[in-house]
């Protein structure tokens, strides 16, 4: 019985994770220069692209732009909205891709087209066109707490369950500062402590101070002076402040 009720409610949980969606982001973050183009906002890309998000519903920011407190905070609120090439010698091609913030892709958008000669008109109507794909996601920020909440309550029995609730797992959050030296890697940094040992590696990502946390399943990000990693270890999640040199 004990077996059955946690096999349901691990059902219960999965099926909730599966089911995350552009919805339940808050926010969407632009590069400022895509990795097609030369210069940042080169063509005014990034702009457009960010001004279509705005306009069908989304809160969209550019990478360098002053963002709301609570996403300085906790970047894996945002999804990150890049645009990529295709491009021919005669027609210029462009999608776009929603990215997590561990750059896990969550949506890839039609390959928007054009046959105009000068680079911005090109580039604008074919992102326009590839932009027409996420218009019909009918974006509506859903937070993600929310959902989960509705599905436990609608399963009181077993959320009760004494064996089920024992055998979850609590997030673990440690205040202490630690000090990380950042020695450089392929694409990315290993961060070392005092003893010396290797504590995380992490690679680069499109964003300023955010990068990814490999085989953690996580990231690490710059708040304040400070830097927050978050990461799962053995089913838990961790949060953890570090002072990192480099």
């Amino acid at each position: 019985m004990k077996r059955l009720l946690f096999i349901i409610l691990l059902t219960l949980t999965t099926s909730v994770f599966s089911q995350k969606s552009i919805n339940n982001y808050k926010y969407v973050i632009v590069p400022t220069k895509f990795d097609f183009l030369k210069s940042t906002d080169q063509y005014k890309t990034s702009s457009l692209t960010k001004f279509l998000f705005n306009k069908h519903g989304f809160k969209a920011f550019l990478a360098n732009e002053k963002l709301p407190k609570d996403l300085a905070e906790n970047r894996c609120l945002a999804i990150i909205a890049d645009v990529k090439s295709n491009s021919g010698m005669f027609t210029t091609k462009n999608f776009i891709e929603l990215k997590d913030c561990s750059n896990n892709i969550l949506f890839t958008s039609i390959e928007g087209k054009s046959k105009i000669k000068e680079y911005k008109r090109a580039y604008h109507e074919a992102i326009k066109r590839a932009f027409k794909s996420v218009q019909k996601l009918n974006y509506k920020y859903l937070p993600e707490i929310k959902e989960n909440v509705d599905v436990m309550t609608n399963a009181p029995a077993i959320v009760k369950t004494p064996e089920v609730v024992v055998g979850s797992k609590p997030v673990e959050v440690k205040k202490t500062e630690n000090v990380l030296y950042a020695q450089p890697i392929t694409n990315g940094f290993q961060l070392v402590n005092t003893k010396p040992e290797v504590v995380f590696q992490v690679l680069k990502t499109n964003l300023k101070d955010v990068f990814v946390i490999k085989d953690k399943n996580g990231v690490i990000y710059k708040s304040g002076s400070s830097w927050i990693a978050e990461y799962n270890l053995e089913g838990a999640k961790k949060t953890e402040t570090y002072q990192i040199k480099f």
